[in-house]
């Protein structure tokens, strides 16, 4: 779980920065060429996906195993449980992934293929984008998403080198408030766009 999170963890940002093209003061150009170039090499691009999904398909695996170890630990629940020294990030990992998952593809058939886009136009990326987040309802789904999704990552990055071994009771706190901030950013940098295009910052 840990090797193929911090794979999907690069995938996040890199997926963040080509996104923030938008902001940029040639952003529709900007965002459609980067669109562009990603699709040139048709072979390139599908290795990425399937090299994705493996690693999507292998973390959830890694995540039902987990569980069920879990389950045969313990087959009978508490009868009164208190959380005791957990954070929200961890107490909602095991919910919070199913939801992203099930997010992802619905955002793939929205900005990918346009499958449940009202008003998609093949290779127009910006305009995807800015007409899909006029969207309400779309805007704060995919708000809560990401949200869940730092969530997520907050406790996977530290957690992960607790994961392959790499743990001191010195520096865990260190990486426990380092792996806050890069969840800040990249909640902040994945919201701003439909908090952009809502606030009419970012025109068709």
């Amino acid at each position: 779980m840990a090797v193929t999170g911090v794979v999907l963890f690069g995938y996040v940002i890199g997926h963040l920065l080509g996104n923030l093209q938008i902001f940029l003061p040639n952003g529709r150009e900007s965002i459609n060429r980067y669109a562009a170039l990603l699709h040139a090499s048709p072979a390139l691009l599908w290795g990425v996906r399937s090299f994705l999904i493996l690693m999507i398909v292998l973390h959830i695996w890694a995540y039902v195993q987990l569980g069920l170890r879990k389950q045969d630990a313990r087959p009978v629940g508490y009868v009164k449980k208190r959380a005791a020294g957990s954070s929200i990030a961890s107490r909602t990992m095991y919910w919070s992934g199913p939801f992203i998952a099930f997010y992802i593809v619905y955002h793939i058939l929205h900005l990918t293929t346009g499958t449940v886009h009202p008003d998609f136009h093949e290779g127009d990326v910006y305009g995807n984008v800015v007409n899909g987040f006029r969207s309400y309802a779309v805007s704060i789904t995919y708000i809560v998403a990401i949200i869940f999704l730092c969530l997520h990552l907050y406790h996977g990055l530290w957690s992960w080198l607790q994961s392959l071994g790499l743990h001191h009771p010195r520096y865990t706190p260190v990486m426990k408030r380092a792996a806050a901030l890069v969840a800040i950013f990249i909640a902040v940098g994945y919201i701003s766009i439909p908090v952009a295009v809502l606030a009419g910052l970012l025109p068709s």
